[in-house]
């Protein structure tokens, strides 16, 4: 079976309906329209078209920030994980991934990958500040 390849290309050159495409897809995405015929309507496409193309046509958008993985030791209590992440959110981090362990002897290990462009330094030691986390650490190429 032939590997597939994809092509990053200037939209520039593409035809409008690729562009059109991915309009009707930010619209579903964003609730906006409910409903794929509205959104194709919307974009100026056909459904036909909306159909063929949605499942290989892909908006690029880069990392804008840094992505820095987190080692969190949580206290296995109501709202301490849901803290953590509100924390992160408040201070401006995206969070991209999420890996939590079992909870063992009153605690849960979790993994954190998020986006944030702001001092590190600062940001740990906010989340240190919530009761419930025992440790966090910021792990770096597989290391502490």
């Amino acid at each position: 079976m032939k590997e597939k390849q994809y092509f990053l290309i200037d939209s520039d050159i593409l035809p409008p309906v690729f562009q059109n495409v991915i309009f009707a897809k930010e619209l579903l995405a964003s609730g906006e329209v409910s409903s794929a015929a509205a959104a194709a309507k919307r974009a100026g496409i056909s459904r036909s078209a909306f159909y063929k193309y949605k499942d290989f046509v892909f908006k690029y958008t880069p990392a804008g920030g840094n992505i820095i993985s987190l080692n969190a030791l949580l206290s296995d209590r109501a709202g301490v994980f849901s803290a953590l992440t509100a924390a992160l959110y408040d201070s401006g981090a995206n969070i991209v991934t999420i890996s939590q362990g079992v909870p063992e002897n009153g605690r849960a290990n979790a993994s954190l990958t998020v986006e944030f462009d702001g001092n590190q330094e600062v940001l740990l030691n906010r989340l240190l500040r919530i009761e419930g986390v025992c440790s966090v650490k910021i792990i770096k190429g597989g290391r502490v």
